[in-house]
């Protein structure tokens, strides 16, 4: 996806989506348990030279976080009853559905014990000094213009499919995106995202950028 190091933010296509059955499924970093890699810079990085990476992970039982020196981590809960994440220095915080999502170093201890049953958590993770972002999420049940953001900006769709194209791009084709699918935008694709849902649905928008 990225040529190469010197132009970490150069996509091969300005706009294109991951198909959820491309993710790539692997171990944590600890052993703990298993994580779905929806995409990793530089393509093909290791858990331990990243430059950024965006993941998701099927939690089943309490227990600590994989450490990941000098990287910097959002957290936020996609589905189940939620966790207590309790982070060296900071006590417990409760993450469910509705809590906003949670950044913290990915160096300093941190654990989850679970709430209620199995959960399913989205991490964003940048190397810090090379990188940094910012997760949200955005409720959505009509059209909607999805404003540009940041240099790399990832759109991962949850909970109904959509049709989508760039804002302002004559001609552009439509593309239709399903139910766990991350839509990417490159630094080149500098225009609003036209989203037509089918249902209510979920997005949850990560933006990328250097520094």
């Amino acid at each position: 996806m990225f040529a190469s190091r010197p132009h970490p933010l150069s996509l091969v296509k300005p706009m294109h989506v991951i198909r959820s059955r491309d993710y790539r499924r692997m171990p944590w970093k600890n052993g703990g348990g298993e994580t779905t890699e929806i995409i990793v810079q530089p393509t093909g990085a290791s858990l331990d030279d990243f430059d950024w990476r965006v993941s998701m992970a099927r939690v089943g039982s309490s227990g600590p976080f994989s450490a990941f020196p000098s990287v910097d981590r959002t957290l936020c809960i996609l589905s189940g009853r939620g966790i207590d994440l309790t982070i060296a220095g900071r006590g417990a915080v409760r993450l469910d559905r509705d809590a906003a999502p949670l950044s913290f170093p990915g160096d300093v201890p941190a654990g989850a014990d679970l709430v209620d049953g199995p959960v399913e958590d989205l991490n964003a993770m940048t190397r810090r000094g090379r990188f940094r972002h910012v997760l949200t999420r955005v409720a959505l049940d009509r059209p909607t213009q999805l404003p540009r953001a940041g240099e790399v900006m990832l759109v991962l769709f949850r909970g109904a499919g959509a049709a989508l194209g760039a804002a302002a791009a004559a001609g552009a084709e439509e593309i239709m995106v399903e139910d766990g699918d991350t839509v990417v935008l490159d630094v080149e694709a500098d225009v609003a995202l036209e989203i037509r849902p089918n249902t209510a649905l979920d997005l949850y928008v990560i933006a990328i950028t250097r520094g």
